[in-house]
């Protein structure tokens, strides 16, 4: 008899716990809606989505307008196409550099503080965070491919190349901004956040084969140009732009880039979320 009791307890506690246990899961997701949803509206009110296209657009037009005779005079060569895909890095460059600063602005305001004291799921700040980024990512992409239409990009590589083209490009972008998102925590003022993330990936763009072909560099920087990783992401993104087939032997150097610059990611962010939740 009492165990005939106890067996509608026992199971009424467990209805009990799971049903808080579900509650608990819901409050969570809305948590974290609402983060996402703050995230959007600031990233709305800075009118960074304004600045993603016209950021692509301005380089598009500094580089394309000067430089567009001399590099057309070139055999088979056509610079609005060549520009592209340094473009559309540049585009998600943009979106990453405002991931760091906004998570820099989340700790230098005190606001991982109070996330800390509240109950909220820490990981919830961090996936509200990754999905304004992904959501700035996508918009500065297709304002880069704008920009690259407006001076005469047409894609080239097919369907299945163009998918390919802006999935990889997203996939760079998503690497980045988890990258920056640790730097942010890390560094904690958006000032030096900014200068910290913009510089390096300035210079690098400037002296890659995003711009000018290899053979246009000096003789003792060419193999730098050529190998270094913004160099290897263009010249993949060039690839699948053309008719060209994209193998392992001609995208080695992009793996090898991408799975360390991931590895990179996950270090810093993991190191950043540390230093959050002190």
């Amino acid at each position: 008899m009492t165990a005939q009791m106890d067996a509608p307890a026992s199971a009424g506690a467990l209805a009990s716990e799971a049903a808080l246990a579900g509650g608990a899961g819901t409050r969570a997701l809305r948590q974290t809606w609402t983060l996402t949803a703050r995230g959007l509206l600031k990233v709305l009110r800075n009118g960074e989505f304004v600045y993603a296209f016209i950021a692509p657009a301005f380089l598009a037009l500094c580089f394309y307008l000067p430089l567009r005779k001399v590099m057309d005079s070139t055999p088979g060569m056509d610079y609005g196409t060549f520009l592209m895909p340094i473009i559309i890095f540049q585009s998600i460059s943009f979106a990453a550099t405002s991931a760091a600063m906004r998570s820099a602005f989340d700790s230098s305001q005190g606001i991982n503080a109070r996330f800390r004291v509240m109950p909220v799921p820490s990981w919830a700040p961090l996936v509200a965070r990754m999905v304004t980024n992904a959501v700035l990512l996508t918009v500065s992409i297709c304002c880069g491919a704008i920009a690259c239409l407006l001076i005469g990009w047409r894609p080239g590589g097919g369907v299945v190349g163009t998918i390919g083209l802006f999935a990889f490009g997203l996939l760079i972008g998503l690497v980045l901004a988890t990258l920056c998102d640790g730097f942010g925590m890390l560094a904690g003022s958006p000032e030096a956040t900014s200068q910290l993330m913009g510089f390096p990936v300035m210079i690098l763009g400037m002296v890659s084969t995003g711009f000018v072909p290899e053979e246009r560099f000096p003789e003792w920087i060419r193999g730098f140009a050529r190998n270094q990783p913004i160099s290897q992401f263009v010249e993949t993104m060039r690839t699948m732009d053309s008719s060209d087939t994209l193998t392992l032997a001609n995208s080695t150097g992009t793996v090898i880039c991408l799975v360390v610059l991931a590895v990179i990611a996950v270090v810093v962010l993991v190191a950043g979320l540390r230093k959050a939740h002190r």
